[in-house]
């Protein structure tokens, strides 16, 4: 790798996965100032020159700190554009408000498109992100965007688990996307389960559309927030048959709310996840796995950086 180049600077959101992407591109994060006044504003100060290279700044979206995040993901942007940097590449490895990408209910926000327009207004010249909630919000940027799918990560972790009668689960109508190319890559059939929303962070599944009778199912989502969704798939997959066995593989593991405690007592055989973002001590429980996207992260920086293509590695 050309160490000078482009200049890896991380935010406060998720220093470990940082790190480990730095070391698999063989070079140092970048130096710089994070902190926040005490009336509450947050302060960022590059402390090495980027003029003239590119940069690669890596931020998170976590449970309870978006806002923060966010604010002090658009600071970093800027901080690079007014120091000549040549191209700011934004790797945002949970987008928050991803969800919110439509009108659901009268007069309310599109708050996914909002957050698109001002990482774009902040400087950013290309955005890397992981599972978008939907695949079209990426036309919610004025900017390229990478949206990697992580399909390809679990489906390398569940063939050295050499399964039997595998049945790939989406818990819902707008997961069958993924679910199916999660499914092709294990050459398994897919279920797909009917959820309904009566109030936010609620839901009910009501119908089990394939066959899961005697078959070992892997319920696969693109994030786990409070777990109730994922926790009703569960029961419906049990009462139709399903070996008690059940796999829950997602991307991004929000755990908020009563997410540990439901996952704890759901009995599932093994709860995996990726690493975009942290999990705190006191979310983990008995049968949490976590993949990491780092060695996927650090080839594409160095594909970026080597104008070399990127859709190889993840699609």
């Amino acid at each position: 790798m050309a160490a000078n180049k482009f200049t890896i600077f991380a935010g406060s959101s998720h220093k470990a996965l940082a790190k480990a992407v730095a070391k698999g591109v063989k070079q140092d994060l970048g130096k710089l100032t994070l902190s926040t006044f005490s009336s509450g504003e947050s302060y960022v100060k590059l402390d090495e020159t980027v003029r003239g290279k590119e940069v690669f700044i890596i931020q998170t979206c976590r449970d309870q700190w978006v806002n923060e995040d966010f604010m002090e993901l658009f600071l970093m942007i800027d901080a690079a554009r007014l120091s000549f940097a040549t191209q700011i590449h934004v790797i945002i490895p949970h987008f928050g408000y991803a969800r919110q990408d439509k009108v659901h209910l009268p007069r309310e926000p599109i708050s996914a498109k909002l957050m698109a327009d001002l990482v774009v207004k902040s400087g950013a010249n290309h955005v890397i992100t992981f599972g978008l909630h939907a695949d079209q919000a990426q036309a919610f940027f004025d900017v390229p965007v990478d949206n990697i799918n992580t399909h390809k990560l679990f489906a390398d972790y569940y063939k050295k688990k050499k399964l039997k009668n595998v049945t790939i689960v989406s818990p819902d109508a707008g997961g069958a996307k993924n679910a199916k190319k999660f499914a092709d890559d294990l050459g398994a059939p897919i279920a797909i389960l009917h959820k309904a929303r009566p109030a936010h962070n609620e839901a009910i599944t009501t119908h089990v559309v394939g066959d899961v009778k005697d078959r070992t199912c892997i319920i696969y989502d693109d994030m786990v927030d409070t777990a109730g969704s994922v926790v009703a798939a569960h029961k419906a997959l049990l009462s139709q048959g399903a070996k008690k066995d059940i796999y829950l593989a997602a991307t991004h593991a929000i755990f908020s709310g009563p997410a540990q405690t439901r996952l704890d007592k759901a009995g599932f055989k093994e709860v995996t996840v990726t690493d975009t973002l942290p999990i705190e001590k006191e979310k983990k429980f008995k049968g949490l796995k976590q993949i990491s996207v780092a060695p996927l992260l650090a080839d594409i920086i160095g594909s970026v950086s080597h104008q070399k293509s990127v859709s190889k590695l993840f699609y």
